[in-house]
């Protein structure tokens, strides 16, 4: 059994940041310290803990599956430390290092990230965010763990520990090629079952369209499901296909390609975007920060 008192502790912070970047010199840049230093830290824990860690390979480093298992219990005691060290009832986020991991779709990369991004420039210049795809399933463990800080998205039923905040309602619009279609005197539902869809699956199993088709003994023809948005818009450009967004996403997205908005001829209303993240990590000042920040500047937009 390991003698913590024995344990340089700074290690493990090098760890996590190597969990985080898998590259010595990005490490190195980060921590300000020389790039034999971070190797020669790395060399320490692996035989400390007798395992290769990380393993070079022509994708660059990989985690061995210690690795994986030490990753989230981990990152999560460094914060519990950061958040102790700092008195346990502040946050400054002028100050902060701090780098979040947010599972996402592109919708809200698109949506929120540039302003996110300006607004942090100046409140809180030293925090960064890594994004991750948003999975079809939550990804509990992975928020428990502190391998993810929250999620942003539409989400159903959710698991035990898993904390639900409201943050935006969106609407949906039909977005479309005006040079392959002409919807300029309106889309009725007829009219909308006769035309070839792309759906995003965005994270989900079935979307909100799907299943109000299906409460309603109607369907569409899909000719194509693809994860994300952005792809999904561009394949509509030449094609005379059409693919349902989330409106502020569409609005944008009219502004840049060649592409015309139809008004959505479902009685749909507008769905909850949320921010979910785990239960356990109600004492993460810094966290919860993020989430009051999304709620109070991003929800207008």
């Amino acid at each position: 059994m390991m003698n913590i008192r024995n344990f340089d502790l700074n290690l493990l912070v090098i760890f996590d940041a190597l969990m985080r970047e898998r590259n010595v010199s990005r490490v190195a840049d980060q921590l300000a310290l020389s790039q034999p230093a971070i190797s020669n830290a790395l060399n320490r824990l692996r035989s400390l803990l007798d395992d290769q860690l990380l393993i070079r390979t022509a994708q660059g480093m990989q985690p061995t599956a210690l690795a994986l298992s030490l990753e989230g219990p981990i990152r999560q005691a460094i914060q519990q430390i950061e958040t102790t060290l700092s008195g346990g009832h502040q946050f400054d986020p002028q100050s902060s290092r701090r780098r979040f991991r947010i599972a996402t779709t592109d919708y809200a990369e698109l949506a929120l990230m540039p302003r996110l991004l300006a607004y942090m420039r100046t409140t809180a210049p030293g925090i960064e965010f890594d994004i991750l795809d948003l999975p079809p399933d939550t990804p509990t463990k992975a928020l428990e763990d502190g391998n993810l800080d929250l999620c942003i998205g539409r989400f159903g039923e959710l698991p035990p520990r898993i904390r639900r905040t409201g943050f935006l309602k969106e609407d949906l619009v039909v977005a479309y090629d005006p040079q392959q279609l002409d919807l300029t005197s309106g889309l009725d539902l007829e009219r909308f079952l006769g035309l070839r869809h792309i759906w995003v699956s965005g994270g989900q199993h079935r979307g909100v369209v799907d299943m109000w088709l299906d409460d309603n003994n109607l369907e569409r023809e899909i000719v194509l499901v693809t994860p994300n948005y952005l792809g999904a818009t561009h394949l509509i450009i030449g094609n005379d296909m059409v693919v349902v967004l989330p409106k502020r996403m569409a609005d944008q997205y009219a502004g840049l390609l060649p592409i015309a908005l139809a008004s959505l001829p479902l009685p749909i209303p507008p769905f909850d975007v949320d921010i979910i993240t785990s239960s356990l990590r109600g004492d993460d000042l810094a966290l919860e920060w993020l989430i009051s920040t999304l709620q109070q500047e991003f929800t207008a937009i």
